[in-house]
């Protein structure tokens, strides 16, 4: 087994009510702020609580800092990756190691706020939600980031029917099944409400949250989450609608295409067969512009079927669950 996985395992007394689940890629300047700051929080509501700090391969001591507020708070646990896998996994990993009867998930960078967790919790307990998205009504990015982003989403409400306004807001609070019946890999922490959704999930509010300013460090977030934003949201809504049942989409289209090739065909030949038996001259077949058309249709058309078939086989043998080698847990 290469790589390394330690546990420091402690026991609690008390039934955690809310994890809070924090992916970090080289924050170590805003780890002691953040910690203080919900466990004030935590502690001024009265809640039971757990900080599962997901360490996504930080190379600026993030993980020695994760270590001091363990040392110094039982309730803070830890996971670190061997390497950089992405925000995705590091939310999966952690959705995985949560024993709370809520979770939430914030960002490490000090820009969301944990004062807004009580009330998104009350929204989930009183009012029946299975989730709450915030949305960072006002933000603090530059254009180059919010104009792409409003973009996004009102692309993600057409094509998934969830009215949020802010779809990637990191801050949001969940009852502990949807995180447990979801799986987020590749970049798709962007999109789970709608993964939620698929899931079964479908009483899905919005909170208008405190968005701040970046106090240290830089975005970790380059120029390819432009390509890859609108790339996963298609994935997203495909195999939400036809991961199950790849056959109707694809044996759809491939049928569709078929018979308009096979169209296309017997009139081909119903019409050379009514020219022979006339005096009308009739080109060639193989001259015809339908021809083609019919025999591009059917090539199209099967090979739609059979990749339909194909992905129902492989669909119902292999298994979905990604594998992510962690160096240490505490």
């Amino acid at each position: 087994m290469s790589g390394r996985i330690f546990y420091i395992c402690s026991v609690m007394a008390e039934k955690i009510e809310i994890s809070i689940v924090v992916p970090l890629y080289n924050e170590v300047e805003s780890l002691p702020e953040l910690h203080e700051w919900i466990v004030s929080v935590m502690e001024a509501n009265k809640f039971t609580y757990e900080i599962i700090f997901v360490d996504d391969g930080s190379k600026d001591g993030s993980w020695d800092a994760v270590l001091k507020l363990r040392a110094s708070n039982t309730n803070v646990r830890g996971i670190k990756f061997q390497r950089n896998y992405g925000k995705s996994a590091a939310l999966q990993k952690g959705f995985e190691a949560v024993k709370g009867d809520y979770v939430v998930t914030l960002d490490a960078d000090l820009q969301d706020s944990p004062e807004e967790i009580p009330e998104m919790i009350r929204m989930i307990k009183e009012d029946g939600y299975d989730m709450i998205s915030g949305w960072k009504k006002k933000r603090y990015d530059p254009l180059s980031k919010t104009i792409p982003t409003k973009l996004y989403n009102w692309t993600a409400r057409k094509l998934t029917g969830i009215y949020l306004h802010d779809f990637n807001c990191g801050l949001k609070a969940y009852r502990s099944i949807v995180v447990k019946s979801i799986e987020v890999y590749g970049d798709m922490h962007r999109y789970i409400p709608p993964l939620a959704k698929y899931a079964g999930f479908n009483k899905i509010g919005e909170k208008v949250v405190q968005h701040q300013a970046r106090k240290f460090g830089t975005t970790k977030f380059g120029l390819n989450r432009f390509m890859n934003g609108p790339l996963d949201l298609l994935s997203v809504v495909f195999i939400g609608k036809f991961g199950k049942k790849p056959m109707h989409f694809f044996g759809a289209i491939g049928t569709l295409l078929f018979l308009i090739g096979f169209g296309f065909a017997l009139y081909l030949g119903i019409d050379k067969t009514l020219s022979f038996f006339s005096d009308r001259l009739s080109p060639l077949i193989a001259q015809r512009t339908e021809f083609y058309i019919a025999l591009t249709a059917m090539i199209i058309g099967s090979q739609f079927f059979l990749a339909g078939f194909i992905a129902e086989l492989i669909g119902r043998n292999s298994s979905s669950r990604n594998v992510y080698l962690i160096e240490t847990e505490i």
